[in-house]
């Protein structure tokens, strides 16, 4: 019977192998949509590690904080006629030697190091509160704190007329600074908003929805120390990371998170020993499990299909008590709902099950 294997388990097959560095340069990346015919800027075999960069398109917001030269490369020489459908810059794809439509891509975080000490979060035109705040934008520069690892406002500005251009440098020395948030401070919690395999579709996806390839799920739960679980749709995977924060809340209501270029240490591993409908995410405690649609409503029915999947074919339960268990040890919750595609996560701790949440493969 095989399984997926519970945090510290180590299993013979996955022993970290090669070692690989793959930056975020104007030939690695693909700005604003997946598509399974991008060329491999990394190809690998199971069990590898990756050193890879992550760079926030919002990186323009305060240049002089978040852009080096090789980043200021990305932001001029990629046009911006090729920046679309979506925002996002992804770096990659990763291709996975065997990987085969049906199987699944472990992919093992284990560290999310900040780029620099700063990060932006932009109150945006697609927030949820944009109509109440008079069709405003506005952006505050959060200052990074290593040692305490928290984050506390730097300064914040009014954006000058609407954000619509992925990858928008915005000159705020020239601009109205004040200070916002005094005394407050949050707890850094470095993540990937957007991480997925390619699509099996012959068009250019955007990274803006999330979906069963993974994409803009936007789950900060998806940092140092988490397993994620994507469902391979192509030959090779074609695996992309991108969309970097250092914090955001459930909801992501104002349209964006603290947005900052992370480093990110992971490692791929090939399953083809059990399948799930959706991307799939594991923390030390718990299983969370991710629903998406348009409506919030059938999002949340989603989740809760996918819950009792995870329950009855994985854990053995039969459907009326895993609809049980739900109800009273599960926990939902809104991941985003300003992404067009909005998103419910759904966790219940593996930690109950007499197994310790081992996930079996349904023979």
């Amino acid at each position: 019977m095989a399984f997926i294997c519970t945090p510290g388990e180590t299993r013979q097959d996955t022993q970290p192998k090669n070692l690989h560095f793959l930056r975020a340069t104007p030939e690695t990346i693909h700005w604003g949509y997946f598509h399974p015919e991008i060329k491999p800027a990394l190809t690998v075999n199971s069990g590898d590690m990756i050193m890879a960069e992550a760079v926030t398109h919002h990186a323009g917001d305060a240049p002089e904080l978040m852009m080096d030269e090789a980043i200021t490369r990305i932001f001029t020489e990629v046009p911006e006629a090729d920046r679309n459908p979506g925002v996002h810059i992804m770096t990659g794809p990763i291709y996975v030697e065997g990987a085969e439509p049906g199987d699944m891509l472990e992919v093992r975080y284990f560290q999310m190091t900040p780029r620099f000490n700063y990060g932006s979060n932009l109150a945006a035109n697609w927030g949820h509160l944009y109509e109440e705040f008079g069709k405003k934008e506005r952006v505050t520069i959060y200052e990074l704190n290593p040692n305490s690892n928290t984050a506390s406002a730097h300064y914040a500005y009014d954006f000058p007329g609407v954000y619509l251009t992925p990858g928008t440098i915005t000159h705020c020395p020239e601009c109205d600074r004040v200070p916002a948030l005094k005394g407050i401070s949050i707890p850094a919690r470095p993540h990937l908003g957007t991480a997925g395999v390619a699509p099996a579709v012959d068009q250019r996806v955007s990274t803006i929805p999330p979906g069963l390839h993974g994409g803009n799920i936007d789950n900060w739960r998806i940092g140092a120390g988490a397993t994620m679980y994507y469902p391979v749709q192509v030959k090779g995977g074609l695996f992309s990371i991108g969309d970097p924060h250092v914090s955001q809340g459930d909801g992501e209501i104002s349209g964006t998170a603290i947005e900052a270029s992370l480093n990110c240490l992971f490692q791929i591993i090939l399953r083809k020993d059990f399948s799930f409908p959706s991307p799939l995410l594991e923390t030390p405690n718990n299983w969370i499990v991710h629903g998406f649609d348009e409506d919030l409503n059938k999002a949340m029915k989603n989740a809760s299909l996918d819950m009792l999947t995870l329950l009855t074919e994985h854990q053995g339960l039969s459907r009326n008590d895993a609809y049980s268990l739900m109800s009273v040890a599960a926990d939902f919750g809104i991941t985003q709902v300003v992404d067009g595609t909005q998103g419910i996560h759904v966790r219940i701790d593996r930690n109950i099950f007499p197994d310790k949440g081992v996930v079996k493969d349904p023979e």
